[in-house]
Order: structure tokens, then C-alpha cells, then sequence
């Protein structure tokens, strides 16, 4: 039995078991990964996946997966699905927000297929990364892997959802040694495309273009004097920085406490929906429709139509990330964040591609207008508290701006900040938007799932640096 044919089973038969509501993804995925180091191949892996997930109510929630799509196992599975969430007893009151029902079929086009590619010829792709930048880099590591992933999603409500989806996905890790100094850098390229993208990223002149800064600054980089500054980030940092401190604050499930067992808390409540925390100039947006984007799609594992969401509206709270049940205890619609990283797993509150829109400078303009400070053009470190509250970022490639102009590289300027302080810091957002590709981790059973995040360049008045 094929995936589409065991989950109308699974719906028919949790319906006639009794369930007051049945919710299926069903996935068929294949999928390719290489690696190599320093030259030499560390893994090449291929694999085929097919399966579903299925969720009931009954007095409570049950949930079960399976790879066995013969009609005895799902029957079979059905039946303890039933039982158990007969048995369950919630120690809180659990319903879903009242949705739109859906029924459409999308697919992402690819000008060059995942599979059109022998495993020679990516493999082919890496090596070619290392002839060109083995010269400049010491340590090279570089990752490549694809997959395309049908994927149906059904409710008893008659919702039913069909997608197809490729997606390339790359970082490199790059190690500069210079003496007893050693700096490293790790980025990511992701995108819902074909073998098409590769060219755009140009990986080759990047990672040779961030050695060399790198080398500069081991040679000649200075440390900052702890001291307050006015601080312009690049857009790698601005990424990192939203998506850590604005979206997983705002996923409503950490609001409401329900992930603080198992990826943490929030500073955010639910009643500080339009609290000011941060400059009017701040606006921060999860949009999972952005064509060709890493977290990419129309219809999120729920079946609700996807949007994008204003999370941080002139620096106010604007809006919470919603699957169908915290959207409902707060008394809103679902705005289709709900994600699972494949049928084996039930959906969570999940972003998509997080981001600080664009201001009206250009780069340069946010630079000149500093007289004593410093510019982060990529980070090496990060970590935040499980509350997305107290966060520090460490830079990689830095500089020092003296009266508008930049300096000598600096060594490893580290920022150490609130959230609040941070976003209320911001005097001017650039229009140089990038984005960067990432797994974000979230859940317990853990899921990571494909993300983007970004946004343009931005300056933060007075904060303290070290």
C-alpha cells in the first residue's frame, strides 16, 4: 500500500473507532549527503524514506508513526492509538482553532534536479571547493546533501494537502592558523530549489574572500578595550541575532510554558502582545512563502494556509508563531506555524524564515555615522539562556570605525546583551538584506528543521563591548 492509500485508510478507520478528529502527514523522501575534509571524503550517503504519521482525539491525544504501510499494521496501530487516547486525561482543557479546509497541490519547479546529478558529479562539486581555497585555507571541512520530499497532509476535516519539495543544502567550516592563533568560521546555504543554486552561493570566492580577512586579523587584529560603543552588524549577524532572540521567544508554545522541559523558556507572556521593547525602526517578520527560501511552504503540517507574520511591528510585539491548539487557548486563528521534520514526528511551533526587514540606508551610511566603534561583519560564537533573554555573540571577521571610517581588524569583539537592550539600541536598519540557511532544533524527541534567517545590516547606539 502506497503512503496516500494507508492514510485514507488511517482516517477512515480512527473515524469509525470514534475519534472527534484525525490529522496525517504522510512523507516520500529521498535523500543525499557528503562530506569532505581537508580533501578527503569522509562519507557519501544515500536513502529512501516512506511512511506516515498519525494523530488522533479522543478524550486526549494519541499520536503513532509507521513505516509498515500494510493495511493490517495500520489497523492495528489504529487500535492503540484509540485506546490510548481514550485513556488520557489532559491536566489541561485541549482544542484546536476553528480553520479554513484546504485541498491543493504545489510543487517547487527545479532547473536541475536533485537526481539529475550522479553522486560523481557532487562529490565533483566539493573537490572542486577544495582546489580552490586548499591555497588559503588550513582546515576545510564542506558538507553538500539534497533530498526531494513528497508530502500529504490530511484532517478528517477534509483538509487535504499535496506538496513537492527539493532542497540543496551546503556550509563549510574554514580554520586559519597563524601562529599560536587560530580563528574559525562556519556558515550555511540552504535553499527549496535545484542543483541551480550552487552557482549563486559562489562558494569559492566567499570562503577565499573570508580566509583572507580572517588571516588579516590574526596578524593584525587588535582587542577592543571594554568599553561602550555604537556597534553596525552585518547581515550574517543580524540572522542569528533574530532568529535567536525574536523568534523562538515569540513560538507560543514557550509563552505559554509548554517547552520549558524541553528547549526552554520565554522573558515573553501572553500579555505582552504590543509591549515596546524595542526601536521604532525595528521590524522583524516570519514568512515562510519566500520563493526558493530554506523553510519553504505554502501549507504548514496542520493544513492552515501559510503567511507571513509580523513578529516585531516600530519595536512592539506584534505577534506570537501559532499551531491550531495555542492559537486556540489564546483565542486567535492558527498562522500556519505548525512543522514537523518529517511523518515521524507530530508538528510543533516552528519558524520558518526569520528576518529584520530593510531600512532606507545603505551599509556605508551606517558606518559613517559613527565616530567610535565597531563593525561585525560575521560571528564565531553565540549562546543565549533558555528564557532568550541574556545573549552574547562573539565576532569572527571585525573592524574597528574611527570617525566614520573603518579600521584595523578586531580580534574576537564580544557583545553581551538583554533582548530588550539590544532591539531598543537600533537607530538605523540598512536595505542590504542576505539570508543564511540553518537546522533549527527544537522538541523532544528532537527536530531540526530547515530555516532561513537574516535581514540588512544594522546599527546599535552606546552598547558595551569587550
Amino acid at each position: 500500500m502506497d503512503y496516500e492509500s494507508a492514510s485514507e485508510l488511517a482516517i477512515k478507520l480512527a473515524l469509525k473507532g470514534g475519534a472527534e478528529y484525525v490529522d496525517i502527514r504522510a512523507d516520500k523522501e529521498e535523500s543525499n549527503a557528503f562530506a569532505m575534509h581537508n580533501g578527503i571524503l569522509n562519507f557519501a550517503t544515500s536513502s529512501k524514506s516512506e511512511g506516515i504519521g498519525v494523530r488522533v482525539k479522543k478524550r486526549g491525544w494519541a499520536f503513532f508513526s509507521t513505516n509498515n504501510l500494510t493495511r493490517e499494521s495500520i489497523k492495528k496501530l489504529v487500535d492503540k492509538a484509540l485506546i490510548q487516547a481514550e485513556r488520557i486525561k489532559l491536566g489541561h482543557q485541549s482544542e484546536m482553532s476553528k480553520e479554513k479546509v484546504w485541498k491543493k497541490k504545489y510543487a517547487v519547479k527545479a532547473k536541475i534536479k536533485t537526481n539529475e546529478l550522479s553522486p560523481e558529479e557532487k562529490i565533483n562539486l566539493l573537490k572542486s571547493l577544495e582546489k580552490e581555497t586548499k591555497d588559503k585555507v588550513d582546515g576545510r571541512t564542506f558538507y553538500l546533501s539534497d533530498s526531494i520530499r513528497e508530502r500529504l497532509i490530511l484532517n478528517s476535516e477534509g483538509t487535504r494537502i499535496k506538496s513537492i519539495i527539493p532542497q540543496v543544502y551546503s556550509y563549510y567550516v574554514i580554520s586559519i592558523i597563524e601562529g599560536s592563533k587560530t580563528s574559525e568560521h562556519f556558515l550555511s546555504f540552504g535553499a527549496s530549489s535545484g542543483y541551480e543554486t550552487w552557482k549563486k552561493w559562489n562558494l569559492k570566492n566567499r570562503i577565499k574572500k573570508e580566509a583572507e580577512a580572517l588571516r588579516r586579523g590574526l596578524k593584525e587584529g587588535i582587542k577592543v578595550k571594554p568599553s561602550v560603543k555604537d556597534v553596525v552588524v552585518a547581515p550574517e549577524v543580524t540572522g542569528i541575532i533574530v532568529h535567536e532572540s525574536c523568534g523562538h521567544p515569540l513560538e507560543a508554545d514557550r509563552v505559554l510554558g509548554r517547552e520549558a522541559a524541553q528547549a526552554g523558556e520565554s522573558f515573553v507572556k501572553p500579555n505582552m502582545l504590543n509591549k515596546l521593547i524595542g526601536g521604532v525602526n525595528v521590524n522583524i517578520a516570519d514568512d515562510p512563502t519566500l520563493e526558493k527560501s530554506f523553510g519553504y511552504y505554502l501549507y504548514d503540517d496542520e493544513g492552515v494556509k501559510a503567511k507571513r507574520k509580523m513578529l516585531m511591528k516600530n519595536g512592539r510585539i506584534n505577534e506570537f508563531l501559532h499551531n491550531r491548539e495555542t492559537a486556540s487557548e489564546l483565542g486567535v486563528k492558527s498562522n500556519g506555524s505548525a512543522r514537523s521534520t518529517s511523518y515521524a514526528f507530530e508538528p510543533i511551533v516552528r519558524m520558518s524564515n526569520t528576518f529584520m526587514l530593510p531600512g532606507d540606508y545603505k551599509e556605508e551610511e551606517l558606518i559613517e555615522n559613527v565616530k567610535d566603534g565597531i563593525y561585525v561583519k560575521s560571528f564565531m560564537e553565540w549562546n543565549i539562556d533558555d528564557k532568550r533573554l541574556n545573549q552574547k555573540y562573539v565576532g569572527a571577521e571585525a573592524y574597528e570605525i574611527k570617525n566614520g571610517r573603518l579600521g584595523k581588524p578586531v580580534l574576537n569583539p564580544v557583545i553581551e546583551i538583554t533582548t530588550p537592550e539590544l532591539y531598543q539600541a537600533v537607530d538605523a536598519v540598512a536595505n542590504n538584506t542576505e539570508y543564511f540557511a540553518g537546522t533549527c532544533g527544537k522538541g523532544e524527541p528532537m527536530q531540526g528543521i530547515p530555516v532561513w534567517f537574516g535581514g540588512p545590516s544594522f546599527r546599535m547606539r552606546k552598547i558595551f563591548v569587550r
